[in-house]
Formats: C-alpha cells, sequence, structure tokens
C-alpha cells in the first residue's frame, strides 16, 4: 500500500511540474518531466556526442536481437525434446570465423566515427574570446583575460535547483567560438557540463584546453565529478548564455563588479 502511494505521488508531482508555466530561458539546458532521452543538442559537441550515442544505440540493439535470436534457436534447436541424441561436433571453423571476424567489423564501424568525434572535441577552432577555469577546494574561478574580469562562483545551499544554484554564474555570449582553459593549483576536479557536452579536468600544474559554442539563450548545469576532497558534492557549475547585445550588458556591470586584480 505504501509503495503505491508513493508511486502515486511521484506521478502526480511529475503532471503538476509539466503543468507549471516556466520561462522558456530558463528551461533550455534543464531536465524536464519524464524525460527519457538525452538532454538536447545545445552546442556542436552535444550534438557530436548525441549523434554517436545514436550509432551505438542501433548496433547494441541489433547485437541484442541476434544474440537473443541464437540463444532462442538454440533452446529449441536443441533441447532434449527435439534432439534426444546429442552430437559430438566439438568445432566448426566456419562458425569460428565468423565470431571473429563479425566482432572486427563491428569494431570497425564504431572506430571510424569515434576517431572522428574524438578529434572534434580535442581540435579548438578559431576562438572569438577566451575564458579560464580555475578549480579549487571547493569553489570554481573564472578570468576572462582580455577583459580584465575575475570572480569566484560559489556554491549557493538556498538557491535553485538544489545542489546546483551559485551565486556568480559564467556568463557566455551565444553563437560564439570560446576557448577554455583549465587549471587548478590545489587537486585534481572536473569541470563536467553534460549538455554542452563537456568534460575537462583541472589538472595542478598544468593548464588543458578545450572549447565551447553555445547555440541557444539558456542556463546549464554541471559539476565537479572528480572525487576531490570533502567538499566535492558541492562545486556546481553553471553557465548562462545570453544574446550577444545581453552579454555586453552584463559585461558592463561585471567591468565595474568584478575587476581583475
Amino acid at each position: 500500500m505504501g509503495l503505491i502511494l508513493t508511486l502515486a505521488m511521484v506521478m502526480v508531482g511529475g503532471v503538476l511540474s509539466a503543468l507549471v508555466p516556466l520561462n522558456a530561458a530558463e528551461t533550455v539546458g534543464q531536465p524536464q518531466p519524464w524525460q527519457m532521452m538525452m538532454r538536447g543538442d545545445f552546442s556542436p559537441m552535444s550534438d557530436q556526442l548525441i549523434s554517436f550515442h545514436n550509432l551505438l544505440l542501433v548496433v547494441i540493439f541489433a547485437i541484442v536481437v541476434v544474440v537473443m535470436g541464437l540463444l532462442l534457436y538454440i533452446m529449441v534447436r536443441f533441447s532434449a525434446k527435439n534432439n534426444p541424441k546429442p552430437q559430438s561436433v566439438t568445432h566448426n571453423t566456419t562458425l569460428e570465423v565468423i565470431w571473429t571476424v563479425v566482432p572486427i567489423l563491428i569494431l570497425m564501424v564504431i572506430a571510424v566515427p569515434s576517431i572522428k568525434l574524438l578529434y572534434f572535441l580535442d581540435k579548438v577552432p578559431k576562438a572569438d574570446m577566451t575564458i579560464k577555469v580555475q578549480g579549487q577546494q571547493w569553489l570554481w574561478t573564472y578570468s576572462y583575460p582580455d577583459e580584465k574580469i575575475r570572480f569566484e562562483s560559489n556554491f549557493d545551499p538556498e538557491g535553485e535547483p538544489r545542489q546546483l544554484a551559485v551565486d556568480n554564474p559564467l556568463v557566455v555570449p551565444i553563437n560564439t567560438n570560446i576557448r577554455v582553459l583549465v587549471t587548478s593549483p590545489d587537486v585534481m576536479h572536473s569541470w563536467f557540463v553534460p549538455t554542452l557536452g563537456i568534460q575537462i579536468y583541472a589538472t595542478p600544474g598544468r593548464t588543458n584546453e578545450t572549447w565551447m559554442r553555445v547555440s541557444e539563450v539558456g542556463t546549464f548545469y554541471g559539476q565537479c565529478n572528480q572525487i576531490c576532497g570533502i567538499r566535492h558534492a558541492f562545486m556546481p557549475v553553471k553557465i548562462v548564455a545570453k544574446t550577444p547585445e545581453d552579454y555586453a550588458t552584463w559585461l558592463v556591470e561585471a567591468k565595474q563588479k568584478f575587476p581583475a586584480q
């Protein structure tokens, strides 16, 4: 009875959440009630990752169907009822060649788009701007070297969404190639924003490089997913993507509020 009541409450809560009107810009990049698939393609990187994911789904589904079909065939064809006298054959050269060659061909099919994707993620295009991300125990520091801006982004325990709110989000313009330089002064962290297809380590003593290009106005969340210490669970990432005009307005305010020392 208790389980049924709990499930009913979850369903009602999901329906009510879906009916609550929200600002479109506030919902872009965030999971929606009853959502099943991946959370949209809001950057070229996430678009490529989702395409590769969909290819793997087709390959995996095909393998499952074939293997399940073979298992069912063997269960029926070689059951005690249909095969009362077991055969003594122990080897079949043709079959052994097939089950060796087919997996190799499947891996080759997967390898081509996989290598292209790895190159695409690693190759930083000509950047329109640069942002430096510094992970430290236990907050993020963002710098805009070209604009002489630097500020800390701390976890906001009272904010929404729970465990993901921060006091000062990273603000970026849409449709802009952004070079992201990531480092750390203490231990290893991970700057992870799944909806934008970004995960890169902040490693002490070195600077790692990645890039992003946000295609839609919205708010995108992530967090450190590297176990970096006692407050590891309280290093959320919040990126607010604005139109170039709104970003320019924010930039004027940020230069006054967050001047780099």
